[in-house]
């Protein structure tokens, strides 16, 4: 008996992250247009709907994409990485330093050095001693977070402005470099879209791409197919690492500091984007397309909630219930 799903069953759980994005971005726009009082010339029924809005939940959001894009790859193989928030502290501190002695382009290079360096650590000691990667990234947090808080010596290092300063500016003015001139979105927010897509085909089109897959899949049949299953753990988990230095790299830019108590709990954003978006738990299954889309939605429930005036434990209680939800669905997916 053939027990494969019709192929419009399979799009549309392919595509319900999209479809749920699509829902919460109109219910916002309808709650905040009905919340709106005509006769207050302060409210404004279309302040959700606006492009400046829009421009600036895509500013919010990109920071978070690019790093969902990094630990994707990461779940798809069967791991997970606790230290993402650390990590984006200690990248931006070691990029602010480096800023102050050697300017933005070794800043740049410092940052993504060191997220992949971390990242490559982490894959290290998973691969090597056997010991769970939850546990592992879980010590590696409290080590990465100490690393930035003793390299600043406890305190913000700011920065002079420079090129890098307007990455992250939801609105790019006549002020800004010329290069920036006529951008309508933040240049962090293009950054964020490239990443996505070289993800994307790194995933859908390479070699390296499907055996994450069945690594994740199955680690034991991918180890017996003779599939290098430890140097792929340290490869797809340095190159998680990368893209987490790209995101403290941003994070410094928004900032024009490095902070190193900044991104407390971005990790959870993080991998709530990717599971949001459809990245199983368990490993073999994600997309980057997803995990994009699952930090948009986030980005729009943020906003919207703000733009609502929900007290901030009303959001956090939200955005820990659609996390559960979502994982929910994820094994409900896993058993059927």
């Amino acid at each position: 008996m053939n027990h494969e799903r019709p192929w419009w069953l399979r799009t549309l759980i392919a595509a319900g992250p999209f479809f749920a994005l699509i829902l919460l971005w109109m219910a916002f726009a309808a709650a905040v247009w009905i919340k709106a009082d005509p006769e207050d010339p302060l409210t404004n029924p279309w302040a959700f709907v606006a492009w400046k809005n829009q421009c600036l939940i895509l500013a919010q959001s990109a920071i978070v994409a690019i790093g969902a894009c990094g630990i994707v790859m990461v779940m798809i193989s069967g791991g997970i990485d606790l230290s993402l928030g650390s990590v984006i502290a200690l990248a931006g501190v070691v990029g602010a330093i480096t800023l102050q002695h050697l300017g933005p382009e070794a800043a740049i290079g410092a940052a993504l050095l060191t997220g992949a360096v971390a990242g490559a650590f982490n894959g290290a000691l998973v691969a090597m001693t056997g010991i769970t990667p939850f546990i592992v990234t879980l010590g590696t947090l409290g080590i990465a977070r100490g690393l930035a808080k003793g390299i600043a010596d406890n305190q913000t290092i700011n920065t002079d402005p420079t090129w890098l300063d307007p990455l992250m500016r939801p609105f790019p003015g006549p002020s800004d470099p010329a290069w920036l001139h006529g951008l309508p979105i933040a240049p962090g927010v293009l950054i964020a879209a490239v990443v996505a897509v070289l993800v994307g085909l790194l995933l859908r089109s390479s070699v390296f791409g499907r055996h994450l897959y069945a690594i994740g899949s199955n680690p034991a049949a991918a180890r017996l197919c003779g599939l290098r299953v430890k140097t792929a753990t340290v490869a797809v988990y340095a190159l998680c690492g990368l893209l987490i230095g790209l995101s403290g790299l941003l994070e410094m830019a928004k900032l024009h500091q490095g902070d190193p108590t900044t991104a407390v709990g971005r990790e959870l954003d993080i991998i709530a984007a990717a599971v949001i978006g459809g990245a199983s738990l368990a490993g073999g299954v994600g997309t980057a397309l997803g995990a994009v889309i699952g930090a948009l939605l986030m980005g729009v429930l943020r906003n919207g909630s703000q733009l609502l005036e929900w007290p901030t434990w009303v959001q956090e209680i939200i955005i820990g219930a659609v996390i559960v939800i979502a994982v929910g669905i994820d094994r409900l997916r896993a058993r059927r």
